[in-house]
């Protein structure tokens, strides 16, 4: 599907421009939460039974978690993969947005749970608009059109 041609021209660099800017940001929350994973997996474990109640994590799992987790930001980064990356991302934003429900309970003790929120509105229009999100993506294959 060419994209691009069902927005008006005038719309198409503003529009790439900000989705790019939105992928970025994603990408460095992310990034930051994955390179926490290698530089203190025991900070891994403690969040991982704190929010998902996952207690036998140990600095090995971490480290796996973290490399399986770089790969999938840096296919996202790349603009790879669209439909299942950005809809990974929104899963996994989405999961530690909502496991969090309980900090939401006392917002003044908890001010900085609350900046998940716009990250995960960010991750539900980059999903949602992920068709146009070309710029600065490594390219994919077109799939032949159906006469």
């Amino acid at each position: 599907m060419n994209s691009q041609a069902s927005i008006p021209e005038t719309l198409q660099k503003p529009l790439s421009r900000s989705l790019l800017a939105l992928r970025l940001g994603v990408f460095v929350v992310m990034l930051v939460w994955t390179l926490d994973k290698f530089a203190s997996p025991a900070h891994t474990g403690v969040m991982m039974n704190k929010f998902y109640g996952i207690d036998w994590l140990t600095q090995y799992f971490a480290y796996i978690i973290g490399a399986a987790e770089l790969l999938f930001i840096l296919a996202f980064v790349a603009g790879l993969w669209r439909r299942w990356t950005y809809m990974g991302i929104l899963v996994l934003h989405t999961l530690s947005t909502l496991v969090a429900y309980n900090k939401y309970m006392d917002p003044f003790n908890n001010l900085l749970f609350f900046a998940a929120w716009p990250m995960l509105a960010a991750c539900l229009a980059l999903y949602w608009l992920r068709d146009w999100d070309t710029l600065c993506t490594i390219p994919q294959k077109q799939k032949p059109s159906k006469n």
